[in-house]
């Protein structure tokens, strides 16, 4: 277990129906073969040791018995090795009775049998006519087969204490089940959820089985491993496709397609989950009851990542469902200022546009908001506003942008302004420091603001999530606005909707949108350089924007330690940069993120779009003099 990701799979090896010692040398190869691996947790399928589909044979006292040794064979194969297994068999108790049982094996010993709660006895399943289901009276006790004795109860938890997993079982049906067994686990601390399935294939299951997963695992706050029955079974009436799924609260890590075979691996994030259920009260709210916890180890030293994807833009959307995502998060700020633009009855909106990314997404968007109000864009007063350091390519960027929305365009050119300011104040125009820079952003705002009120107007604010982070913003000037359509968007997201704008809106707006998204990132407050170019570069100044902005998702969406973010965006990014540049910026992120509070506290209002927000009335509150030494501390030993 390296930095909190547990190695973990789903296996449904070749077998022989009703032939418990040929499968029992099958599971035992794979055991061996995911212990090279570094497999921590291991699941085999529902019935596995005698195979799911033996029929009346279940009630035969050989088949039952070679189960038996089977298992002892399989607890053998896991002496001296950090490994967590489940098989499944048909187990009798004394009383005649028959239970459908998944067995929990580690170091050499099985540590329990959990029973099957609920029985299907519909359709093509007929469980009740060989099994009894999980019986109170026996629940919680210990249950002896001949020399063996087992601990006997759905309410098994399988504990590696020293780190912190905790692991429950539920049977196939369970999961289908109003009030399945892992609920009442999860909420009773356990992490981790497994599955003995022996589900059919037939068509639709596929897609509700993984319906039914990523809301339990949702919901649970857990991983959830489900291991399904394989091809080998009996096809006399219905046939297994070994559809292995695993889910972490709610994402699929991984898939064996249907009659792929194989194994299904994948590396789930105990330490999010740990995150998640500190901060989710109403998971912290339930009660599942007594649960009996049996000790061991399984959980190893762990290797580097290998099976789990981690991406370099975690806000940005990505699959099937882009083209769906990227226009809802379009729609939900629009939708967000028209809401706004009613309620307080504005007769124009008025935004700067620079011809820089941010402007050009609060452009877009304010468009959408006036055209659901049916109002003429002609309202919308969008302000040019060159000062010392706008560039040719900025300023007829972002005037071409304003004739091809349709919008009302105005120039004002604030150097002069600025000068006379910079002499009634006493400040030497030519020492280029924050005086120099904030004067204008300030200025900007105060024209922003006054033409809103001339014109009973609200200024739409532009400014990013990536900037409020960093409190890369001037207090009280572009920091300010009426309303912050993009005070949720990072900067990876901005660019990328603006790009996916551009390719939708196509034609002349669309050339215009792909040249603004390939201007380099600037506020544009000092002079262009002697060939007219931009000299200010904001990530030359406080770093990427792409690792400001996975740093942002690992630390707030995450909850990852400073040790951890370094290793996955070495992971990451390890073809674009090395640790000593990606330690660089993380402790710029860290000290710009503890510092600048204060802009955060007074932020105006901005709707939420995903998964984080810095405004102090919803996500992120933070006393603006909290100190940020313990984690540029932990930062600084690595």
């Amino acid at each position: 277990m390296k930095h909190g990701f547990v190695k973990v799979a789903a296996a449904s090896p070749e077998l022989r129906v009703a032939d418990p010692r040929y499968n029992a040398q099958k599971i035992i190869e794979v055991i061996e073969k995911q212990a090279k691996k570094g497999t921590e947790i291991l699941v085999f399928p529902e019935l596995c040791l005698s195979g799911y589909t033996c029929g009346d044979l279940f009630l035969q006292k050989t088949l039952l018995d070679g189960c038996l040794e089977a298992l002892d064979s399989i607890a053998a194969a896991t002496k001296e090795k950090t490994m967590l297994v489940f098989v499944g068999l048909p187990f009798a108790a004394t009383g005649g009775k028959l239970y459908n049982c998944a067995a929990a094996v580690c170091g050499g010993e099985v540590k329990g049998l959990v029973p099957k709660a609920h029985l299907p006895n519909y359709g093509e399943f007929y469980e009740k006519r060989y099994f009894t289901p999980a019986d109170p009276d026996v629940e919680g006790t210990s249950v002896k087969a001949g020399r063996r004795e087992y601990y006997f109860g759905t309410d098994l938890l399988i504990i590696d204490t020293q780190h912190g997993v905790t692991v429950a079982c539920e049977i196939c049906e369970d999961l289908w089940a109003p009030v399945s067994p892992s609920t009442k686990a999860a909420v009773t601390n356990a992490n981790i959820i497994v599955n003995l399935s022996a589900s059919d294939e037939t068509v639709g299951k596929r897609e509700y089985r993984k319906t039914l997963l990523a809301a339990q695992s949702g919901k649970c706050v857990c991983g959830y491993i489900y291991c399904d029955a394989g091809m080998y079974e009996s096809t006399g009436d219905c046939v297994f496709s070994g559809n292995h799924l695993i889910y972490e609260n709610g994402a699929l890590l991984a898939e064996t397609q249907p009659f792929e075979g194989g194994v299904c691996e994948a590396e789930i994030d105990a330490g999010f989950l740990e995150h998640e259920r500190r901060c989710n009260n109403t998971f912290r709210d339930g009660d599942g009851g007594e649960y009996f916890a049996a000790a061991c180890s399984f959980i190893g030293g762990g290797g580097d990542l290998s099976l789990r994807s981690v991406s370099r833009t975690p806000f940005v959307p990505a699959g099937e469902n882009r083209q769906e995502r990227t226009e809802t998060i379009l729609e939900i700020q629009s939708y967000a200022l028209a809401r706004r633009l009613e309620h307080v009855g504005a007769k124009t909106a008025v935004l700067g546009v620079s011809g820089g990314l941010d402007s050009t997404l609060a452009l877009l968007v304010t468009a959408r908001a006036f055209d659901l109000l049916k109002k003429p864009r002609t309202d919308i007063l969008a302000v040019a506003m060159p000062g010392f350091g706008t560039s040719d390519k900025t300023k007829n960027n972002s005037l071409a942008l304003m004739r091809e929305m349709g919008v009302t365009a105005k120039t004002v050119p604030i150097a002069d302004t600025v000068l006379n300011h910079f002499q009634e104040i006493g400040h030497d125009p030519a020492v280029h420091d924050v005086t120099y820079e904030n004067a204008q952003a300030r200025y900007r705002t105060m024209i922003l603001m006054d033409i809103a009120n001339q014109t009973g107007g609200l200024v739409i604010g532009t400014g990013d999530l990536s900037e409020l982070a960093l409190g890369w913003c001037t207090y009280n000037g572009d920091h300010m606005s009426h309303y912050g359509v993009n005070a949720s968007v990072p900067k990876t997201l901005v660019k990328y909707l603006v790009r996916e704008e551009g390719t939708r809106l196509g034609g002349t707006a669309g050339k215009i949108l792909c040249a603004i998204t390939e201007t380099e990132i600037s506020p544009e407050l000092l002079p262009p350089d002697e060939k007219g170019a931009i000299a200010q570069k904001t990530e030359d100044i406080v770093g990427p924007y792409e690792l400001h902005d996975f740093f942002l998702y690992r630390m707030l969406c995450r909850g990852d330690e400073p040790e951890k973010i370094l290793y996955l965006a070495r992971y990451a990014f390890a073809e674009q940069y090395d640790a000593t540049t990606i330690i660089k910026w993380l402790q710029v992120f860290y000290k710009r993120f503890f510092s600048q509070q204060f802009k955060r506290n007074c932020m105006p209002d901005g709707v939420k779009v995903g998964s984080v927000s810095l405004s102090p009335r919803a996500d992120w509150r933070m006393p603006s003099d909290a100190s940020g030494s313990l984690w540029l501390a932990r930062l600084e030993k690595l």
